[in-house]
């Protein structure tokens, strides 16, 4: 039996790419089940028969185990994959990477509520709020931080790809959908996401797979 993951619309939902950027960019195997976000049914129906499980993504691990939490699913398939490389080598560019994903793990709720999501709209004329402006100036600090502690000479936060930068891939995309204010830095790895051919592969199938969502 091999890694069964969930997920939900490949446009809309963020936890989803993450939850699948952590098989993609590290070479795990997995089958992927899709849900229905417009169905009448929530998202908990969807997955009554993965309890726990409410939440995409969530993983069904080989020997039938769930885990239904995108940061459990890293810390898991880390675990069981150390080779694959999900948190960086080095001792402190490794402790910098979690706090960064705990961190994008559990905040920046008014950047989550004001700028969803949608790899198929790009917006114009955008002001977000200054709570907006907070959570962004927050994430030019901690990305800066990063790179300093971890002296990465790389496009990504602490020196080659890992589990902090699946957790800022949909910021990205919010950042690059919004328009919104960042510096040249932070441009610059916004511009890695959007030309990861990872991320570039999920985006696509985001444009062909399901329908646009009203809300």
């Amino acid at each position: 039996m091999s890694y069964e993951l969930f997920l939900g619309d490949y446009a809309y939902s963020s936890w989803s790419l993450r939850g699948w950027l952590l098989f993609e960019k590290f070479g795990i195997d997995c089958r992927t089940r899709m849900l229905d976000f417009s169905s009448g049914a929530s998202v908990a129906e969807q997955l009554a028969g993965l309890a726990p499980a409410r939440t995409v993504p969530a993983l069904r691990t080989p020997e039938g185990v769930v885990v239904s939490d995108s940061l459990a699913i890293a810390e898991e398939l880390a675990s069981r994959h150390p080779e694959a490389g999900h948190w960086p080598a080095n001792p402190g560019a490794r402790a910098v990477a979690r706090s960064l994903a705990a961190e994008m793990h559990s905040g920046f709720a008014p950047l989550r509520e004001h700028c969803p999501m949608n790899l198929r709209s790009a917006y114009t004329g955008f002001s977000p709020g200054e709570d907006v402006i907070a959570d962004v100036q927050r994430l030019e600090t901690i990305w800066r931080h990063a790179r300093v502690v971890a002296q990465s000479a790389t496009p990504w936060l602490c020196g080659n790809y890992c589990a902090a930068d699946v957790f800022f891939a949909p910021v990205a995309a919010r950042i690059a959908g919004y328009g919104l204010p960042v510096s040249d830095g932070a441009k610059a790895y916004v511009a890695a996401h959007l030309a990861d051919p990872a991320f570039r592969r999920w985006r696509a199938m985001g444009l062909v797979h399901g329908a646009d969502l009203p809300w």
